[in-house]
């Protein structure tokens, strides 16, 4: 046990070093952090934003529905960076498998001491890691804008937004990780990684075309329905287990497609 978390701990080092000093990895972080900051001032500041929606409300005497303006900027925030996520995270999970392979180094992974399962982990933990370090500035840019609300935003809010956020993160890099150990082609990982995704965040309207138990099977398979539980301050068991099956999927299918080449080169 110990020589596999040490073998986890070693694989994790070296992915997150290299994430951090990826040009590549770099300017995704940068890109996120520009668009998510354009998308905090336009849904706060904006003319059309929710201080704008509530200036309106208080001239025309509009008290009915009350706004709760904290609670709705951050719905609107978490779920538009859980759109510009869907983006992100193929970028991120490609070259996990992907360029071992076109590197030719994945022979070498998958016939080393350190098993399938360790290598995978060490490997996610090191993307998701990287992941949660580039939102960790959200959560400043959310409690800049919370200090002047009144009453205060209870900080469970943003903090169960943000662990779902990972959540739905580490869930859909570890599928994507088993998509890129399929290729040799860090585009074709993305692309197929994206579509997979976007399936999975669409199923919630497949199932209710579909009546019955069925329907309701597949619904419960959506990754947007169970992130928008969690954003609403809901702590669901059922759907941090939902996130902990996919994130174990993955790490399971892609341990496995490594055993297959591993007994093709022996």
């Amino acid at each position: 046990m110990a020589t596999i978390f040490a073998s986890i701990i070693a694989i994790y080092r070296k992915e997150l070093s290299g994430y951090f000093v990826s040009p590549l990895a770099m300017a995704i972080a940068g890109l996120f952090w520009l668009i998510a900051g354009f998308f905090f001032t336009t849904i706060l500041l904006s003319g059309t934003g929710i201080l704008a929606q509530a200036a309106n409300r208080a001239q025309l005497g509009i008290t009915d529905p009350p706004l709760d303006v904290p609670y709705q900027f951050l719905q609107f925030f978490l779920g538009t960076i859980s759109s510009l996520s869907l983006f992100i995270l193929p970028m991120l999970s490609m070259g996990l498998y992907a360029e071992e392979r076109k590197l030719g180094t994945l022979e070498l992974l998958a016939t080393s001491p350190i098993t399938n399962w360790a290598v995978a982990t060490g490997k996610l933990l090191g993307v998701v890691t990287f992941y949660t370090v580039t939102i960790a500035p959200l959560l400043l840019y959310e409690a800049i804008a919370f200090t002047g609300s009144e009453p205060p935003m209870p900080a469970t809010l943003p903090l169960m937004g943000h662990l779902a956020l990972i959540l739905l993160a580490a869930s859909v890099l570890s599928l994507g990780m088993f998509v890129s150990s399929l290729t040799d082609s860090t585009i074709l990982a993305a692309v197929l990684t994206f579509a997979l995704v976007l399936f999975l965040w669409v199923t919630s309207a497949i199932g209710q075309t579909i009546q019955g138990p069925i329907g309701e099977a597949i619904s419960h398979l959506s990754l947007l329905e169970h992130y928008n539980q969690l954003t609403q301050g809901v702590f669901d068991t059922g759907s941090i287990i939902l996130f902990l099956s996919y994130i174990f999927l993955g790490i399971f299918l892609t341990a496995q497609s490594i055993e297959a080449l591993r007994y093709q080169r022996s």
